[in-house]
């Protein structure tokens, strides 16, 4: 009885960890959608921006990545 109730906890908790994913999505969409109206304000500045952009899309994706990583964790350990 024990054993399923703490397979539940363990699927509830790793449905609840899924949140962050939608966050990670909606950064990225951010960061580009901002880099994108940056470069059509200044295409002089585009290069520059891009390297930024990468940037700030690298952390945002190691979040998610981290998140992934907590999930697998909550559900085979």
């Amino acid at each position: 009885m024990e054993d399923i109730r703490l397979q539940c906890f363990r699927l509830v908790g790793a449905g609840l960890a899924t949140i962050a994913l939608g966050g990670v999505g909606m950064g990225i969409g951010m960061i580009f959608s901002g880099y994108l109206n940056a470069a059509a304000r200044n295409p002089s500045l585009k290069n520059d921006l891009f390297g930024w952009a990468m940037l700030g899309f690298a952390l945002t994706e190691s979040v998610g990545l981290i998140a992934v990583m907590v999930i697998f964790f909550m559900l085979f350990s």
